[in-house]
């Protein structure tokens, strides 16, 4: 295994090439660049992180955040989970008043199924007590 010399390496970052772009047909030279391995990853990092904070600053301080899943309004959220909450309590007393208009209607019609209860109570009787 090679080991690692910070120096080879930092020489190697610093050497200089040169870029030229030619015409095809005439081959003239259009445009010569002088670059190193160290610049070019100085640029390209520099071209990321002005991209990624330019996203992060269009996100945060445009409304293209509410487009984002989660990341509402915290008042709209509470108002949200207070609608869902009325919703459910609003179902709720549907379904009761459809099961007492179900139950009116059957006892209107005569379809009543009492169960009598066949067991019978014992109620103790109070003692009368007379001077």
């Amino acid at each position: 295994m090679a080991k690692f010399d910070a120096q080879s390496t930092l020489k190697r970052l610093q050497n200089r090439y040169r870029l030229v772009v030619m015409n095809d047909d005439t081959y003239e030279e259009v445009v010569t660049f002088k670059l190193s391995r160290l610049s070019v990853y100085i640029t390209l990092s520099t071209i990321f992180v002005l991209l990624t904070g330019l996203t992060v600053a269009l996100i945060v301080f445009t409304p293209l955040r509410m487009y984002i899943p989660g990341y509402g309004d915290v008042n709209t959220m509470r108002e949200l989970r207070e609608l869902k909450v009325r919703t459910d309590s609003l179902e709720q007393a549907m379904q009761y008043k459809d099961k007492y208009l179900d139950n009116v209607k059957s006892v209107l019609q005569g379809n009543i199924s009492v169960k009598l209860d066949t067991t019978t109570l014992s109620i103790p009787q109070t003692e009368n007590i007379e001077e």
